[in-house]
């Protein structure tokens, strides 16, 4: 039975806990093949992101052709993408491979404030890679960047995520870990089809151990797709894998350790 195959575009992580390193582990967990592209590779660790280098587009555009004109993919998600030339190369084969089950996690700050996307690729992924999108998966500030509105609260979320799938995407999810009433009353995560709005509710997880949470959560939803889940469903896997997974968080290094979406073998095998 051939493996069912989802390509991750990104950023690379030194550290192992986010970016291209992660969407690998979470893709894998769910039972998937996954593949990569590399957009640029980071200097990075649990404290934060110290330096980054770009990966040229024609070699962003080799890696998607090598990988897609010969292994191909049943769903593509997509993270750092630091450059208008990586948007537009994502964008080109997209077109090109007919990719339906595409999975946008517009990856704009690093947990330390490490800004990585540029101004002129955040215009670009808004206009045309967006209207190309299955779903887009941002946090509060990626959605307040997107929709041009603060968010407090969930009623704020849903008038985000009309506001963003007006920008042409299939589905929207907007992750509710940053609200401030998330500590108190736990986190909602809201999906909007453009006819309804699904919540999904979880504890609040009392940790800094949360580096990589965005970049599984993407991924489990993009494994979950390439599955055949339909979009409820897949969200709802996200939800449950990454609240599983901060919960397995380990503690490494001095700053934000890394989720554990491996669950418990992992950390009994660190730990030992």
């Amino acid at each position: 039975m051939k493996p069912v195959k989802v390509l991750c575009v990104g950023g690379s992580d030194s550290s192992g806990g986010a970016g291209i390193q992660a969407d690998l582990k979470a893709v894998s967990a769910c039972g998937c093949y996954g593949m990569s592209v590399i957009t640029a590779v980071t200097v990075q660790n649990t404290c934060g992101v110290q330096s980054i280098h770009t990966v040229p587009q024609k070699f962003i555009l080799a890696q998607l052709d090598s990988v897609l004109s010969d292994i191909g993919a049943d769903a593509v998600k997509t993270g750092m993408l630091l450059t208008v030339g990586a948007v537009e190369a994502v964008v080109q084969k997209v077109k090109e491979y007919r990719l339906e089950k595409l999975i946008v996690d517009p990856v704009m700050i690093a947990k330390g404030g490490y800004y990585l996307m540029q101004d002129k690729a955040k215009v670009a992924l808004i206009k045309k890679l967006l209207p190309l999108a299955y779903v887009v998966t941002p946090n509060i500030p990626e959605a307040e960047v997107m929709a041009q509105c603060k968010i407090e609260g969930v009623a704020g979320m849903k008038k985000a995520a009309a506001l963003i799938k007006g920008l042409g995407v299939k589905n929207v999810v907007i992750k509710g870990g940053h609200l401030i009433a998330a500590k108190k009353s736990g986190v909602v995560d809201i999906l909007y089809d453009g006819n309804i709005y699904y919540e999904y509710s979880s504890p609040w997880i009392a940790t800094k151990d949360t580096h990589g949470t965005g970049c599984t959560y993407a991924s489990v939803l993009a494994a979950a797709l390439a599955c055949g889940k339909n979009i409820v469903d897949a969200v709802q896997q996200a939800k449950i894998m990454v609240t599983k997974a901060i919960e397995n968080s380990i503690r490494l290094g001095k700053g934000h350790g890394p989720v554990n979406v491996m669950g418990n073998t992992l950390r009994q095998k660190v730990i030992k």
